[in-house]
């Protein structure tokens, strides 16, 4: 009797690409195409006002190794709006290969884009690989926030093996005028306790604004600070406001950062955010 060979199982990979354009038209900015493909999905709810809102989702429910996930804006001159993701994007443990996510979005002339994506939360053994530009034409701002939760502390999870790489730049007429690189992997996980990495932290933000009038939110944004829980630093130069912050849970972290935004923005929030 020949031994059975035992078959090697391929997984499914996940693969998703969303494209949102929008461009202004009859004096109000409208939605000009919108492609989508796979578990990257996109859609723009009804708001109040004129600054629309695009809502970008994957579908998969989470990330994993090999997964391929894109997401791009394009904003026409004078367009302004707001972009964020429908909920939390989790990263789990990964069996072969990084999960791959590419974020691009362009502001045309004079336009403004807010791109508050909802927290990413990442599970042990995760590999993850991100990149998100913002490239900005003369004229054009942006407020960009990217938050990150090492695990669930209401779960009592403490990650030890992890594979980490962000890149967040924010681009004008081509040239970097914000890049902002970060790298966790096992042996930054074991220092994270050191105040030169993490101090014991397990939930980490930064928030930035280019653009006209990103000085001068500076005295706003310090005012809003001090969520209990929460470390945080602000500073603007050079057209540039910076905000960094650290919490050992991701609960004070999520309040904190939504009252920067709030004020920031002047607005509420998007809905999404809310629930």
């Amino acid at each position: 009797m020949n031994a059975l060979t035992p078959l090697s199982a391929r997984l499914e990979r996940s693969d998703g690409h969303a494209l949102v354009t929008l461009a202004r038209s009859r004096g109000a900015v409208r939605l000009r195409d919108l492609a989508q493909r796979g578990s990257a999905k996109a859609f723009l709810p009804r708001v109040e006002g004129d600054v629309p809102e695009v809502v970008f989702l994957n579908t998969s429910g989470g990330l994993t190794g090999g997964d391929r996930l894109s997401y791009r804006l394009e904003l026409g001159a004078g367009c302004r709006a707001t972009a964020t993701t429908q909920t939390a994007e989790r990263a789990y443990a990964a069996g072969a290969g990084a999960a791959r996510v590419e974020v691009l979005h362009e502001v045309g002339r004079d336009g403004w884009l807010d791109w508050l994506p909802q927290e990413t939360i990442l599970f042990q053994g995760a590999a993850l690989e991100r990149e998100t530009q913002i490239s900005l034409a003369p004229g054009a701002g942006c407020l960009m926030v990217e938050s990150v939760v090492l695990g669930r502390a209401a779960m009592g999870e403490t990650l030890s093996r992890l594979a980490f790489r962000d890149r967040r730049s924010i681009l004008r007429g081509g040239k970097p005028v914000l890049v902002e690189p970060l790298a966790l992997d096992d042996r930054a996980l074991a220092a994270a306790g050191g105040a030169a990495m993490l101090g014991g932290a397990r939930a980490l933000a930064t928030l930035a604004m280019v653009g006209p009038g990103a000085e001068d939110a500076l005295g706003p944004a310090r005012a809003a600070l001090g969520e209990a829980g929460v470390e945080a630093a602000a500073s603007a130069f050079d057209g540039k406001l910076v905000l960094r912050l650290l919490a050992a849970d991701g609960w004070p972290l999520r309040r904190q950062v939504a009252r920067l935004l709030t004020v920031l923005r002047g607005r509420a929030l998007p809905r999404v955010w809310q629930v």
